[in-house]
């Protein structure tokens, strides 16, 4: 272990990230500032700006960024056949289940991932981490909803969920950028276009670890137990290892690979809290996955960014 390079990593990455995080979380006990505004402007402004300016600025083929949401997919998919093994072993009521599943399958790569990848790889590594974005996004609000929304029961609530998928504008942002590359089009020659479009997208590192830092504040986690053990390591630490795995068996180069296996160790995405709530899974123990994930991922994160820089020297 090189304890050096450790703490420099843990000064120069990862402290400047929770130190914005706590100044959201600061700010919010001061003033009481409003979660839901926060997550709209990330959520229907922010985040849709990024990925569509990133997707039409990302240097690679349609072909590599294929693999990098094959792969994003595949450990998605591969941490919930193991979260559902878990619930089968420890005999995990339905609403909890879909909870540990949720909590392991989707990270946070959007306030959390984005900014880590950035101040660890620079700019460039941001046309990988869109597509780990993407893919996580349209994961979560097509295949999370669908779990979340397994054994519901009331009326209307497939209908809801569908809804719920449409109304995401980063996958019309996915959409708008791809039929742009297809037919030619060049919006980054419009200015008056894509300078508004281009701040948008430099915004969203700062407000979106603001943001984070007022949902950490605002959250009330429940008690740590085995599950929760559970869902933590599958999300910040086996996560990781299959990305690390499935790179390398697909002949991933290790600069590319090191940013996919950094962002899977991100932790459990917010939405996942909110899809239990709406659907009636444990609230609880997704809010406290989310919790306890981001203040572990400050140690996991840096020992993963460790490796990965004397992988890749």
């Amino acid at each position: 272990m090189n304890l050096p390079l450790f703490f420099q990593i843990l000064i120069d990455v990862c402290l400047p990230l929770f130190a914005v995080v706590g100044v959201g979380w600061f700010m919010d006990r001061r003033f009481g500032l409003n979660l839901e505004t926060l997550v709209k402007v990330n959520l229907y402004l922010l985040v849709p700006g990024f990925v569509f300016v990133r997707l039409l600025t990302a240097p690679m083929s349609g072909a590599e960024a294929g693999r990098i949401m094959g792969v994003s997919l595949g450990v998605i998919l591969l941490s919930g056949v193991l979260a559902f093994t878990i619930c089968r072993f420890l005999a995990l009521k339905p609403g909890s289940s879909k909870a540990l599943a949720l909590a392991s399958m989707f990270g946070n790569c959007g306030n959390f991932g984005l900014p880590l990848v950035t101040l660890a790889f620079g700019q460039a590594a941001a046309s990988v981490q869109v597509y780990v974005l993407v893919t996580m996004n349209i994961s979560t609000f097509t295949m999370g909803l669908l779990l979340a929304n397994a054994g519901d029961g009331r009326p209307g609530s497939h209908w809801r969920a569908l809804m719920s998928t449409m109304r995401q504008p980063a996958i019309y942002a996915v959409l708008t950028a791809g039929l742009c590359k297809w037919i030619g089009l060049h919006p980054e020659t419009i200015s008056w276009l894509w300078n508004p479009l281009n701040m948008m997208a430099d915004a969203l590192v700062g407000i979106a670890l603001l943001t984070l830092g007022v949902q950490l504040s605002k959250t009330k986690p429940a008690p740590v137990k085995l599950p929760l053990i559970s869902a933590l390591t599958l999300r910040l630490l086996i996560a990781p290892l299959m990305t690390w795995g499935i790179t390398s068996l697909l002949g991933f180069d290790r600069a590319t690979a090191a940013v996919m296996i950094l962002t899977s160790g991100a932790p459990t995405a917010v939405n996942t809290a909110l899809l239990a709530h709406e659907f009636g899974g444990d609230t609880s123990f997704a809010t406290a996955s989310v919790y306890y994930s981001t203040l572990l991922s400050l140690l996991t994160t840096t020992l993963t960014l460790t490796v990965l820089r004397v992988w890749i020297a």
